[in-house]
């Protein structure tokens, strides 16, 4: 298992994502960018490692709903910023959704998540957290978190896009956003997940269709980058967009990179 990964019990897809080369020369400091799923099931044990870490900001980028269904749980004496958004409806997150609407395919699966990737960067809900977070990461004197329910798709995008304006490397960039695939222990929760949708939905998706909700495809983070320089004209004009135009770009490196 990679070094970056957490071994935490109850929260899954838990890592830094810092410690990469850039394209300067420079190298992301570690332990200041972590990444993971929801805290709803952390244990104590979990909570005393999180607690160690002395996060500065907490970004969780779920919908109300979801944040209402799995609440999450502090280290003992937590003093840290926390981001949320109750912008839009209260509606069940877009996967569980579709979930419950469609044939559970291989084929609906990827179309989901194609189509996902590619409005996600636009959603009003996630440009205010973006730029709640980047402003959060200019400010903070420890280190941030964000995370999603699965760690995943949201968070993915986001750590891909600190590590755009970074200047990590295009296969590093890649690398961490597929750690998800090991980090969450997709062979492993695989068939568990297969069964407790079918009692939940009263049909049991394929193998592959569960895989995909588990894991990721570097055809998505291709998607959401594709989408980002066909609507705003580049991934830096989309950033501007969120308050990080270059001279704040220079700032963050500034701070990140050692």
């Amino acid at each position: 298992m990679s070094a970056r990964i957490l071994p935490l019990t109850g929260v899954e897809n838990f890592r830094d994502y810092g410690d990469y080369s850039t394209r300067a020369g420079g190298r992301v400091a570690p332990g200041r960018l972590y990444r993971s799923a929801h805290h709803g099931k952390a244990t104590p044990q979990d909570l005393e490692t999180i607690g160690a870490l002395g996060l500065a900001a907490v970004v969780d980028l779920r919908r109300p709903l979801e944040r209402d269904n799995e609440p999450t749980p502090r280290p003992p004496g937590f003093t840290g910023q926390v981001i949320e958004c109750d912008l839009g409806d209260r509606a069940e997150a877009p996967h569980i959704a579709f979930l419950r609407e469609t044939d559970l395919t291989p084929v609906s699966a990827n179309a989901f998540f194609m189509d996902y990737y590619a409005n996600a960067p636009f959603e009003e809900r996630h440009l205010e957290l973006f730029r709640r977070y980047f402003a959060a990461l200019a400010e903070a004197e420890g280190p941030v978190l964000i995370h999603c329910t699965a760690g995943k798709d949201r968070t993915g995008l986001l750590a891909a896009l600190t590590h755009h304006l970074l200047g990590v490397h295009n296969d590093d960039i890649r690398a961490d956003y597929l750690l998800t695939n090991q980090a969450a222990r997709l062979e492993e929760r695989a068939p568990t997940v297969a069964e407790n949708l079918e009692k939940l939905l009263g049909k049991r998706p394929s193998d592959v269709a569960v895989r995909a909700f588990l894991g990721v495809d570097a055809a998505y983070l291709d998607a959401a980058f594709a989408a980002i320089a066909a609507r705003s004209g580049s991934t830096e004009a989309y950033l501007a967009g969120l308050g990080v135009d270059e001279a704040a770009a220079a700032r963050l490196r500034a701070r990140l990179i050692v």
